[in-house]
């Protein structure tokens, strides 16, 4: 006979147990409600604090032309989509903003998600997962930077494929990972703005990489799109690459346009199989219709008002400026995106909380986001800072974090 099992472990106070321990570690999360905003102003705990870490990089949210067209379909359409794309919640408005997408990238159709998340999750799940009949047995093989973000990690595990990581940017090192399987079914998935560093994927040489090994490339877009390019299609657009160099493209709606929800560009037969087989379109409901209205009026206008991304890119280069005459420890980043390298988790909490003293509001980012000893300030800017906001930020780095820099040389880059 088996013996009797012990007593099973009680979930929720394993859950607990480690929530208590990240407590322990100043590591832990906490939710605080935003109960106003204006433009990059934030009303939080009842102050109002200048915003620098956010991802609405044109500075589009709160724009009148998105707010009209969402009310505007609201009235017409309802707020709910009431049911998946292929059973009957797919409208006229997600229909216009998936052609304008498409048409934007460079693409020849586009396939709207729920989130970022499920796009790369979905997109994956249908490209890795086994189930060809005629394929060569055995998992197909994911090739991955190091620093990709999360989902991206998730998708390949999810999808039962082979993942591989490489160091981040080596291209010769994923040259080596891809070629250690060489009859695999294989993709090699990155970010194209790493969502932690700000700096941008070597993406030319990644799609020639993967031309000659056979590989399928995937950018995941979600920091690029409508920052960069010279029409704001993204680091995709920037590094000049076709639909056939880099097949699957990922962006999301709400860094950048300024709204929520997330797509995937590529052929007209990539999104007919991502229709068929990517669960989470087929299983989920659509995004309210109104939503996509107001996503298709952010496109018309990031395509339109070009003078936007100039704004940032000289907002950018501001800081970064005054940055490097402050001795500050800024990683090497060309984006909005712009990390300062701090080291400890405690330091990064602690100049969050000077700065926030100053009447700015600046994220912390500590592990597990990040490695330990590679917490950071993850300072963003936007279209909607002016040049005295971006004085303003350095004249209180300058104060609240001296005597508490780590030299750049201290600590190695990266993230996740």
């Amino acid at each position: 006979m088996h013996p009797a099992p012990g007593p099973r472990p009680d979930l929720l106070r394993r859950l607990a147990a480690r929530t208590q321990a990240r407590a322990q570690a100043a590591l832990l999360r906490r939710l605080r409600a935003v109960e106003r905003a204006d433009g990059p102003w934030l009303q939080v705990d009842d102050r109002r604090l200048l915003a620098f870490c956010g991802n609405d990089y044109l500075g589009l949210a709160q724009h009148p032309a998105l707010v009209g067209a969402l009310r505007r379909a609201a009235g017409d359409a309802g707020v709910g989509s009431t049911a998946a794309h292929l059973v009957c919640g797919h409208r006229r408005e997600h229909a216009r903003l998936e052609e304008a997408l498409a048409e934007w990238t460079g693409r020849e159709r586009a396939l709207l998600f729920s989130t970022g998340y499920m796009a790369n999750l979905g997109a994956l799940q249908a490209l890795l997962e086994a189930g060809d009949p005629g394929a060569r047995p055995g998992p197909a093989l994911c090739v991955q930077d190091r620093l990709n973000h999360a989902c991206l990690l998730d998708g390949a595990r999810l999808a039962g494929a082979t993942l591989r990581r490489y160091p981040h940017a080596d291209v010769a090192a994923a040259a080596r990972q891809l070629r250690g399987d060489a009859a695999a079914a294989a993709l090699l998935a990155t970010d194209g703005v790493f969502s932690m560093d700000g700096d941008v994927a070597p993406l030319r040489e990644l799609a020639a990489l993967c031309a000659r090994e056979g590989a399928t490339l995937m950018v995941d877009d979600a920091h690029g799109l409508g920052v960069l390019g010279a029409r704001g299609a993204g680091s995709v657009e920037a590094a000049g690459l076709a639909q056939d160099e880099a097949p699957l493209l990922m962006a999301t709606l709400g860094k950048a346009l300024g709204c929520a929800g997330a797509f995937v560009a590529g052929s007209a037969a990539l999104v007919e199989g991502l229709m068929q087989f990517a669960r989470t379109y087929v299983y989920t409901t659509a995004m309210p219709p109104a939503l996509a209205a107001a996503a298709l009026a952010a496109v018309e206008l990031a395509r339109r008002e070009a003078w936007r991304r100039g704004k940032l890119a000289a907002l950018v280069a501001r800081f970064r400026a005054g940055a490097a005459q402050l001795g500050l420890p800024l990683l090497p980043s060309p984006t909005a995106i712009q990390p300062l390298l701090l080291g400890s988790a405690e330091a990064a909490l602690q100049a969050a909380q000077a700065l926030e003293a100053r009447g700015l509001l600046v994220a912390a980012i500590r592990p597990p986001t990040v490695p330990a000893g590679k917490a950071r300030l993850r300072v963003t800017l936007s279209a909607a800072h002016e040049e005295a906001h971006v004085d303003r930020l350095l004249d209180a780095l300058a104060e609240g974090l001296r005597g508490r820099v780590t030299e750049p040389g201290d600590a190695a880059t990266g993230n996740r």
